[in-house]
């Protein structure tokens, strides 16, 4: 089977208009525009021709404290995924698939793979709010929040577009943002597969371990 290849500059345009209003309780929630990709490929994964850089962020953490994501997860397999812990569907639903599907690894690997997960509503979602929320999916995911010019600017570099929180039209706060899951190698750095918000459990758990050897899913 042929792998999904695209042109990083091509997806960037394509991913950056691939939003998810979570929960505003309309259409929506449904994707603006997809990423092409042949019918008959059978891979979950999007695999890049030129990688993403990982972005230079410095957010802080669950526990307050800084965290410098090149640096904390060098030459580590990671997930990077923006979201936000109000969303009633697409943001629970893709971090409890991969707790899931991290959970059939090894031991040893499950240590080395760092699943991070940026919040698009860093108002709301305060650290010890990001800690409560991940506790309930994962202890070992990372929740990062800071300042919000500084989390879309992280996202723009990944093709990756967010708006600030607002009303919709029932007056609910929602966090519009793009549902992708970018992982990154250990052994470039570099973000060289994408999914997809129909990404399932079990795509994940037959990827993973070759994410976390660096190889192509």
């Amino acid at each position: 089977m042929r792998k999904k290849t695209y042109a990083a500059a091509a997806l960037f345009a394509a991913a950056a208009l691939t939003l998810s209003a979570c929960g505003s309780g309309d259409d929506s929630n449904k994707p603006i525009a997809d990423v092409s990709a042949e019918a008959d490929s059978g891979k979950a994964a999007t695999i890049l021709d030129k990688p993403f850089e990982k972005p230079d962020l410095v957010l802080t953490d669950t526990n307050g404290k800084k965290y410098d994501l090149r640096a904390q997860t060098k030459g580590r397999p990671t997930l990077i995924y923006f979201g936000y812990t109000h969303c009633p569907d697409v943001c629970p639903l893709t971090m409890n698939n991969l707790a899931v599907a991290k959970k059939q690894l090894p031991k040893v690997q499950q240590d080395k793979l760092r699943v991070v997960f940026v919040t698009t509503d860093p108002g709301r979602d305060t650290p010890s709010a990001l800690g409560k929320w991940l506790k309930g999916i994962d202890s070992d995911f990372v929740g990062l929040t800071g300042d919000f010019a500084t989390i879309q600017a992280g996202a723009r570099t990944l093709g990756i577009s967010i708006e600030p929180t607002s009303k919709d039209k029932n007056g609910k706060l929602v966090s519009v943002h793009g549902t992708q899951v970018i992982a990154f190698s250990p052994k470039t750095d570099g973000g060289y597969a994408l999914y997809g918000e129909d990404a399932t459990v079990d795509d994940y758990t037959k990827d993973l371990p070759k994410i976390i050897k660096g190889e192509n899913p």
